[in-house]
Formats: C-alpha cells, structure tokens, sequence
C-alpha cells in the first residue's frame, strides 16, 4: 500500500470508489463534467497493488471570507473503498494533503463539506458554516411587504443561455457573501449539470433573471416536479439558488417563485441562517425551515489566513493554537487589526485565549463564536482581553454549491 499522486489513468478506477462509498454511479455526463472539473495533478490515491483504495482531491478555487477573497483548497472526493477501511487510509491522505497544501504556499485555507461531521474536525477542519433548509408551504404565506410599482422586468430562460448575465451577478454578489466560492466556466458548467437521469422525475432547470433601469439585479435558478392529488395540483418547486444586488430584486425573485401556477410546495436546501425571506413572509413557520452543518473550514498557513480577513472591530490580541498536524501553526500568535487589514506574526507575549486550530477554523468565517467555543470549554479565554465581537461579521456565512 503506498500514497503517490493521480494520473490520468485513474479517472475510472476514482469514479468506480465514489461510487462505492457515496452509493451513487458516476457515468455518462456526470462522470464527464467530473472528469473536466478535477484536477490531476492535486489527486492523491492509495494504491494496494494496483488498486485504488483511495482518493482526495484538492481544487484551486477562491472562497470569500469576511472582507476579502482569499485562494482556498477546495477538497472533495475523499474516500476509502468499503474493503480498505481501518487501515489509516483516510489519515494519510488528509496529512499528506495538508502537508501539500502547506508546502505549496498558494492557499492560506482550505474547505470542504463534511459527509460524516465527525471525521474532519480530527484533521483540524472546524463547523464554519451552517446552511437552513427550507420546505416551504407556499400557498400558506405572503410576502409582507406589498408589491411595488414595477421598477423591472423578470425574463425567463435556460440557465446555459442566460450564463453571461447570471455569471456577472453572481461575481457581483459573492464579493461580499462570506462562503461563496469563486466559479469560472467549468465550474459553472459543473454547477450547473442537468442530466437527465438525475431529476428524479423533475423538469429541466430553469433560470429567471429580474432586470433594472440600469442592467440585471438578480437571478434565479430552479426546476419544478409535477404532482396532482384528490386536491388537484401539488407540484413542488426546488430552488438552487438566488443572487440578488438590493432587497427589492430579491423580493421580486422570491414573490416570483412562491407564486409559480399548479406548485404547493417549494424547497431551498442552501439558504443561509440569515435568509432575508424569514423576514418577509407572514408566516415564518410555513416556512419549515430546519438547520444543518455546511462548509467547514481549516486554516493551513495560519498567519497568512488571520492576516487575509478584515475584521469587524479594532482587535490586538495574543491567540495560542496548537496544531499537531502542521506545527508550523503551533504557538502563539499576535493578530492586530480591523475594518481595514490585519497582521498576524509570532510573539513571546503571554495568551488571552488558547484554542486548537479546529476551533480557530470553526470561528474564522464569523458563523460559529468564539464565546460559543469557550462556553462548551473548547476555547479557554486567558484574560479579559476577548476577540470575540472582531471575529464576528454583518452577515452569516453561507454556501451556494455542494462541491
């Protein structure tokens, strides 16, 4: 059994694992747009004599944290095929990807999406992100606020056609939504994958893109399933995703997709924790909103990823993190700054608060608190001099994609 980097040779043998461990067949266009998105030259495997046992794999992606866009490791594909389990597979690929990742010295972060919550934070990934699943009753709500004189124009589209103005808004809006990560074109066209196999008896997706006087503000993405009843019509609409510039496109496209004919139902599996339409309806519980773990994050190059982010009050502290993974992040570390920058360097000078770097991970996006941290005992404040109101930001973060 030995740990060597990807070929392209691989592909088939990494897809066959997945769909081991995920339970799902990656083949035809899923298996394409996979292939065109992955990246071979950062796929480790573990090979037991010419087999692949396992597999992660690292994409060079941005992600948007408070106040900047820093590069982030993405990691994704990780896992061990069913007959290889409790040998340390998964721990040597995830040190040896730190370790990479590291060396390397283009990204400060990475992040990932947990398929088991209770793996990562062994490797120093921290709950960094939640997301609010909604389930919505939409002829049991109404928008509150009354509809305003047109101001603009929604046209509807295929998603593929409408991708110069969607792209445009997204960049545009994702600059400032903590979580969201950076997309060029095969990642839009991976985001956007369609296969027919995998509607789950579903139309095709659909786009909506709400136009100003000046240029578009805003879109949607979404497909419907068909259902009828004794009742009559019961269809349910699924959204992935919507993006909008100021409060008025995003009330237009939610009043838009609460409001689609035949539909009883409409589900959102991404919403942030601070989803504005939980304040724009009249009946919030129609809502069904329910909470679940999203991003997770760990800082690799710890001074550089403090040092990347703004913060939201003036901070001059002493953090002492330990990291048995990468020690170079071990020790004590004085961050200084605020609004507008930030340093992060070494220092002799006594701790206000200890933390592990799993735990600086969990509160570097601002969704998860250092005084929640220190509340469960997982972070010991040392002095009175507490960081807690800096880390935190005007928005929670959020994600738009499962990558």
């Amino acid at each position: 059994m030995r740990l060597r980097p990807g070929r392209i040779g691989d592909f088939p043998a990494i897809c066959d694992l997945l769909g081991y461990v995920f339970h799902e067949e990656i083949a035809g266009e899923v298996k394409e747009l996979e292939a065109e998105v992955w990246e071979v030259e950062r796929s480790l495997v573990a090979d037991d004599h010419g087999v692949i046992a396992g597999h992660a794999v690292a994409y060079s992606r941005e992600l948007t944290v408070p106040g900047a866009v820093l590069p982030a490791a993405h990691i994704s594909c990780v896992g061990v095929l069913p007959t290889h389990r409790r040998r340390g597979l998964l721990t040597a690929l995830m040190h040896r990807q730190l370790g990479e990742i590291a060396e390397a010295g283009r990204e400060p972060i990475a992040v990932l999406w947990a398929s088991e919550s209770a793996i990562y934070p062994r490797f120093g990934y921290g709950p960094a992100a939640a997301r609010l699943k909604f389930d919505i009753l939409n002829r049991e709500v109404r928008l509150t606020a009354p509809p305003a004189e047109p101001a603009g124009r929604l046209r509807m589209g295929d998603p593929a056609a409408l991708l110069t103005d969607i792209s445009k808004l997204y960049d545009q809006v994702r600059a400032d939504r903590v979580g969201w990560s950076g997309r060029d074109d095969r990642w839009w066209r991976y985001v956007l994958r369609d296969p027919k196999d995998l509607r789950d008896g579903a139309t095709k997706r659909y786009a909506v893109v709400h136009d100003g006087p000046g240029g578009p503000t805003g879109y949607a993405i979404w497909r419907a399933k068909e259902r009828w009843n004794h009742h009559g019509p019961d269809a349910e609409v699924q959204v992935r995703e919507v993006a909008a510039v100021d409060p008025e496109t995003y009330r237009a496209l939610w009043r838009f997709l609460l409001g689609i004919d035949l539909s009883r139902s409409v589900t959102y599996t991404l919403g942030a924790v601070d989803e504005p339409l939980q304040y724009l309806v009249d009946e919030p519980r129609r809502l069904g909103g329910t909470v679940s773990d999203a991003l997770f994050i760990r800082l690799v190059d710890l001074p550089a990823a403090l040092a990347g982010r703004r913060y939201r009050t003036a901070v001059d502290v002493v953090l002492e993190v330990d990291d048995p993974i990468l020690p170079a992040n071990t020790g004590r570390w004085r961050l200084t700054g605020g609004p507008e920058g930030a340093t992060c360097s070494r220092t002799g000078e006594p701790a206000d608060l200890a933390c592990s770097v799993t735990d600086l991970g969990a509160a570097y996006l601002g969704g998860t608190s250092l005084a929640a941290l220190a509340a469960a005992g997982r972070v010991r404040q040392l002095t009175a001099n507490d960081p807690n109101a800096a880390f935190g930001w005007h928005r929670a973060p959020s994600a738009t994609e499962v990558f």
